[in-house]
């Protein structure tokens, strides 16, 4: 009995531990579930929160970007504070210990760790970069009465080399963000800030590099002198135009004032020539270095002003510390802001007529000649205008930025530590011998000797392919060329040489350039196989085909290319500056990693 008692006691005891160890576990079980229920409801709740303040504080970056453009300051202040505490409120929402463990869950975890980077971003430009833009007068970026504030440009210089660090950084953090498996709207956030935050990138490397370039070349440390060469695009070359005629432009103390004007045809032909790369020799012969009208067949700016200052100085004895070059289009942006100008002996030029006046009726009336004086004479008038007049700066500002862009401006300085200083931005007119996106160069040379460049239209779409097991990836180029010519009436100023065959036919080589590290497979013309020229240039292939299109015509040339090593499945197009912009598009891909 006593055993059998004992037994007894030991199961009821064992029983009893069980169901305490079973409640125990129940109970943990159901704190731990409360717990996380209540902390996603809350990191739910500060999504939330976080989701409004974010919208807000987008929409008052938009308002704020307009502001200080418009150079509405009073508004600008107030948007800013605003903004300033929308963007706080959106990184303070996402700062807490439930977020940041909800970060490292699985699923949501990559959502909310990039609406977190999100908020930080935006709190960092608020904080960082716009009340520098904001505090800093924007028209102390162009001169007044002939001169810079030289002085207030470099004391602004170093709060302009932090604004541009911030948005670097800023984007240099978002880019490292993976995207594949984002929810939708957290994706779209995501590349949309990204967007604007390059755009702001460009702005502020701009804002910069002029900060800390423009003292300096313009003669704050003794004086400078520069070329200031018009491009033609009614003829075409590869960085826009013939150079036809150019003007001597001298600054000291922040003080710019042109001194002499020529023209490339009075520099004559140079023979034996100027020495020029063996890759563009292979592409061009000798041309580049033997008529100043070609040292821009090779898209390489730099190269091209290397040789036109060269050439000026022995024709002249004039040594120029740099080049700067400007088209029609230009000088019509420009006519746009200060107003019309007279140019003496000729008619007045409006923004509104400048192209066409410069690029198709002066060749009715003028030898060739007279053109180019008369090109030269429209740029000094202008130039000189821009300097004296008073003009809107925010203004002059957007027409400039407008002009780099489309690689209309264009500028080279002799001095090394300058142009390194300036980089592979689009001013310098260079294409990098490497890539960070894999990029398409097509470049256009009249091959007509004639002025058929200004009746021209082109289009370029360029389609991203297929990933290959070699880590390249397929691109397919389509360029188009119109002509509106029209099919008689034209001065034989105009159809120049002829070399087509036919006085209104344009012959146009267009030079495609492979992504870095690229190659071409192969190009039709009007889906037929077509002969084509190759060579290299700056680690990258170039093929060049003919393209001879007849009043009302058009032509389509198609390019196989493939990219080097790359992940990427989005593309990039740079193009020779024609008198109207070029149609384009470009069709993105899946990333190679997806």
């Amino acid at each position: 009995m006593t055993n059998s008692g004992e037994s007894r006691r030991r199961r009821r005891s064992s029983r009893r531990r069980t169901r305490v160890r079973v409640r125990r576990i129940l109970l943990t079980g159901l704190v731990v579930v409360s717990l996380l229920l209540t902390g996603g409801g809350w990191v739910a709740f500060r999504g939330w929160q976080a989701r409004a303040h974010l919208l807000n504080a987008a929409g008052l970056a938009r308002e704020l970007s307009s502001q200080v453009v418009g150079g509405d300051a009073g508004r600008a202040e107030r948007t800013l504070a605003a903004l300033q505490e929308q963007a706080g409120a959106a990184r303070g929402a996402t700062g807490d210990p439930a977020w940041w463990v909800a970060q490292r869950a699985p699923y949501a975890g990559d959502d909310l760790a990039a609406v977190r980077q999100i908020a930080g971003a935006v709190e960092d430009l608020a904080r960082l970069a716009f009340p520098t833009l904001l505090r800093i007068d924007l028209a102390s970026l162009v001169p007044r009465e002939g001169s810079l504030d030289l002085a207030r440009l470099r004391a602004v210089s170093a709060e302009l080399s932090a604004a541009d660090r911030a948005v670097r950084e800023t984007g240099e953090r978002l880019r490292a963000v993976p995207t594949g498996q984002l929810v939708g709207q957290v994706r779209d956030a995501l590349t949309g800030l990204r967007t604007e935050l390059d755009r702001l990138a460009g702005l502020t490397a701009a804002a910069d590099q002029g900060a800390r370039l423009l003292p300096p070349l313009l003669g704050a440390d003794g004086p400078r002198r520069y070329l200031l060469v018009s491009q033609n695009p009614a003829e075409l070359r590869s960085t826009g135009g013939m150079i036809g005629a150019y003007a001597v432009l001298s600054a000291e103390n922040g003080r710019i004032r042109m001194t002499q004007q020529g023209s490339s045809s009075e520099l004559g032909r140079f023979n034996p020539p100027l020495r020029v790369d063996q890759e563009v020799r292979r592409l061009w012969s000798d041309l580049p270095g033997t008529f100043p009208a070609d040292v821009n067949l090779s898209p390489d700016f730099p190269t091209a002003a290397a040789l036109y200052r060269e050439m000026v100085r022995r024709k002249t004895g004039t040594t120029a510390d740099g080049v700067l070059a400007v088209d029609p289009v230009t000088l019509s942006y420009l006519l746009g802001v200060i107003g019309p100008v007279a140019v003496p002996g000729r008619p007045a030029l409006s923004g509104n007529t400048a192209v066409r006046t410069l690029l198709s009726d002066s060749y009715r009336t003028l030898g060739e000649q007279a053109q180019d004086e008369y090109f030269g004479k429209a740029a000094a008038a202008v130039f000189t205008e821009f300097l004296t007049k008073a003009a809107n700066p925010r203004e002059l500002l957007t027409v400039f930025k407008r002009s780099v862009e489309e690689r209309r401006i264009l500028f080279w300085s002799a001095r090394a530590e300058e142009q390194r200083v300036l980089g592979d931005s689009r001013l310098t007119g260079t294409l990098p011998e490497t890539d960070t996106v894999p990029t398409v160069g097509v470049f256009l040379n009249d091959g007509s000797g004639a002025k058929l460049g200004y009746y021209l239209r082109f289009s370029a779409a360029l389609t991203v392919g297929d990933c290959q097991p070699d880590g390249r990836r397929e691109l397919r180029l389509r360029v188009t060329v119109h002509s509106t010519a029209p099919q008689s009436g034209l001065d034989k100023s105009v159809t120049g040489l002829a070399l087509s065959g036919d006085p209104y036919s344009a012959r146009t080589f267009v030079s495609v350039y492979t992504p870095s590290g690229g190659a071409v497979l192969g190009g039709r013309l009007d889906g037929r196989d077509t002969a084509m020229g190759s060579g290299t240039d700056r680690r990258r292939q170039v093929t060049v085909a003919n393209v001879e299109v007849k009043p009302g015509r058009t032509r389509t040339l198609d390019v196989s290319l493939l990219t080097g090593r790359t992940t990427s499945g989005t593309a990039e197009l740079v193009l020779t500056p024609t008198v109207t912009p070029w149609a384009t598009q470009v069709v993105t891909a899946p990333s190679c990693e997806q």
